[in-house]
């Protein structure tokens, strides 16, 4: 082999090397940093996560499961209720603006986007905007409240004249089973 030759063939394994190295330096850094939800403000609502009796006001008239999905960034309650109604909500925050946003939909054809939401670690508060049955603006605002380690209260409140006034539609209390 000639020095040119030998030169050229150890350059192109440099470059070769090089490459391999610029490609996996970009994985390496996103295994480090393969959770972005593991914290902070991801986690300021996990006092909601697990298994829940629910009653209203009485003795339990449903269930909830509370859990975490994809890769702890959305939080997903699924629940069963009285006469086969079940549903499912969705909650995860935005580093981007820094706000919570939501989801409820339920077996009946219901859903609703809840594009405002506040959480701290005892109390979430979520609202938005949905249509009555004449096409009317409808404000919803969803409240989950920890009352202690093991029980969370859950209401939501809908308002006809943009939150002047709000008639509770639901209140759920949760017991951790």
């Amino acid at each position: 082999m000639s020095k040119r030759t030998s030169l050229l063939a150890r350059i192109i394994s440099a470059g070769l090397l090089i490459a391999g190295i610029a490609m996996v330096v970009p994985v390496v850094a996103y295994a480090d940093d393969a959770k972005p939800c593991a914290g902070g403000e991801h986690r300021q609502f996990d006092y909601w996560l697990g298994n829940w009796s629910v009653s209203y006001g009485g003795p339990p008239a449903g269930t909830s499961k509370v859990e975490l999905a994809l890769d702890q960034c959305m939080i997903v309650e699924s629940w069963d209720g009285a006469r086969n109604h079940s549903g499912k909500t969705i909650f995860a925050y935005s580093p981007d603006d820094h706000s919570w946003y939501g989801m409820f939909a339920d077996n009946e054809g219901r859903a609703h986007i809840f594009n405002q939401g506040k959480v701290s670690a005892e109390t979430a508060e979520f609202q938005g905007t949905s249509h009555g049955p004449n096409g009317e603006t409808v404000l919803n605002r969803v409240k989950i409240v920890r009352a202690s380690a093991d029980k969370v209260e859950q209401t939501w409140e809908k308002s006809a004249d943009n939150g002047a006034t709000w008639n509770m539609v639901y209140r759920g209390e949760y017991t951790r089973k």
